[in-house]
């Protein structure tokens, strides 16, 4: 899979809007401890990769277990997940697959439940930047960064990945995607 094009590069003053949106998010007071998995979890749905590659490294940073990364996409069968967790993924869930579940009350009712509505807001900004994220990474085909070893395919061609692409960028810009 190769690259499509550099956003940052192409759009600059538009990905630094959307940078922007995830700072304040990312500082919003929603703790940190469930912003990756919340990340992690609509990047699940939406199947992005490089996504999915960057927010399970960061979890991990942050004291995240193996395990309960593992068991993330099937968190309602696992008591690893505290309450206000088991809330947020669900709303997650809700608002990532809003043209399905059109954020049902019950869900809703749960999240109100466990978070303040500032929080509420937050949250659901939150879900919608990563949302915003996972389009633009998957609609722009970003590769995530391979290691040699197992599971890397030999015969192909190395393709440069996005971080390639965004050390390209302008100086200001040279953050990966929305990381922080």
């Amino acid at each position: 899979m190769k690259p499509r094009l550099n956003p940052y590069q192409a759009a600059p003053d538009t990905i630094k809007a959307l940078r922007a949106l995830e700072a304040q998010v990312q500082t919003s007071g929603l703790e940190q401890s469930l912003i990756e998995p919340v990340r992690t979890r609509a990047s699940q749905i939406n199947g992005c990769a490089f996504c999915i590659n960057m927010h399970t490294q960061d979890a991990r940073k942050q004291g995240e277990t193996e395990q309960r990364l593992y068991l993330l996409n099937a968190w309602r069968e696992s008591p690893l997940y505290t309450d206000r967790e088991r809330a947020a993924l669900a709303w997650t869930e809700a608002v990532t697959l809003i043209s399905e579940t059109h954020a049902p009350n019950d869900v809703y009712d749960e999240v109100r439940a466990r978070f303040s509505e500032a929080e509420t807001v937050n949250l659901t900004m939150l879900i919608a930047t990563i949302n915003a994220w996972n389009r633009i990474a998957i609609s722009f085909r970003s590769v995530h960064p391979v290691k040699e070893g197992r599971g890397r395919l030999r015969d192909r061609e190395a393709s440069p990945s996005f971080e390639t692409l965004a050390s390209q960028a302008p100086q200001d810009e040279v953050r990966i995607l929305h990381r922080l």
